[in-house]
C-alpha cells in the first residue's frame, strides 16, 4: 500500500492525516487500479471530471474557482509524472480551503 501521506507532505510539508485518510476513504476501493489511482493532467475530460466529482459533488465548488485550483494544482504538480489522486484531490481542497470540511 502506497504511504498517500508522505506523498502529501512532499507538496504541504504539515498536511493533515485527518483529512489524508479522508480521502483515502472516500476513493475507496478506486485507489487499488494504478490507473484510477492517479490523475492524468494532460487529459481534459480527467480533470472535467476531477472538477465535476471532487470539487462540484464532494466540496461543493463549482465554475471558475474549481478551474482555478485544479488549474493551479496541476501546475505544482507537474514535475511529478505520476500524480498520486490522494495527493491531487489534497492539494485542490486546501486551495479551495475545503479541508477542514472533508
Amino acid at each position: 500500500m502506497t504511504d498517500y501521506l508522505a506523498d502529501v507532505k512532499k507538496y504541504d510539508s504539515a498536511a493533515d492525516e485527518a483529512a489524508v485518510n479522508k480521502i483515502v476513504k472516500h476513493l475507496g476501493i478506486a485507489l487499488r487500479n494504478k490507473d484510477s489511482a492517479l490523475v492524468s493532467a494532460s487529459d481534459q475530460t480527467e480533470l472535467d471530471r476531477v472538477k465535476e466529482k471532487w470539487c462540484g459533488k464532494k466540496l461543493g465548488v463549482t465554475g471558475s474557482d474549481a478551474d482555478a485550483a485544479v488549474d493551479a494544482v496541476a501546475k505544482t504538480m507537474a514535475g511529478d509524472r505520476s500524480k498520486s489522486r490522494v495527493t491531487f484531490y489534497y492539494l485542490v481542497a486546501k486551495h479551495l480551503g475545503k479541508l477542514a470540511t472533508l
